[in-house]
């Protein structure tokens, strides 16, 4: 599978020993990285690795940096963000080329675990999920819940359970 921001390292060429990798994504990678992601724009998008081969699997530990602008979900208004994430990951071979599937029980401090496909690891590819799975999902503008409250739509607190008891107050001491 080829993404807008592959990075990859052939397995032959990762040894025992930590190498240094670091990768910085293109004018037309970010643009093509922010549409998939739906951003408005994807200013800046780099990562550092540390790779090393460990028996099977290879782990990658590194840093995620980068700077997106995201629309507003209630709003649209452009709205900043910046990503700078810790990432540690292991790429492992596929299930099927290990003789199935195996469940594994994950401590506290396991590595993040993707497949190996095609020989190699592709490092453009997990920075870039890194960055997508570091975003607000729903990002908001400050005006954003002024902007519900005149639309109509009530907060959660005042949908809560309590504010049918406050309401129910409210009449019994003739407030409302």
């Amino acid at each position: 599978m080829t993404t807008e921001f592959s990075r990859v390292e052939r397995l032959d060429m990762i040894g025992g020993e930590d190498r240094q990798v670091s990768i910085e994504a293109n004018a037309e990678e970010r643009l093509a990285l922010s549409r998939r992601f739906g951003l408005v724009s994807l200013d800046h998008l780099s990562a550092a690795f540390a790779i090393r081969r460990d028996g099977n699997a290879v782990s990658a530990r590194g840093h995620v940096s980068a700077a997106v602008v995201q629309s507003c979900t209630v709003t649209g208004t452009p709205l900043p963000a910046t990503v700078d994430e810790d990432v540690a990951l292991r790429f492992v071979e596929p299930a099927t080329a290990t003789g199935g599937e195996e469940e594994v029980e994950l401590s506290g401090d396991a590595l993040d675990t993707i497949e190996i496909e095609g020989g190699g690891i592709d490092l453009g590819e997990a920075a870039a999920e890194t960055m997508a799975l570091a975003l607000d999902p729903f990002p908001r503008s400050p005006d954003a819940a002024a902007v519900l409250k005149q639309a109509g739509v009530i907060s959660e607190e005042e949908a809560g359970a309590f504010s049918a008891l406050a309401g129910l107050k409210a009449k019994l001491e003739g407030k409302a």
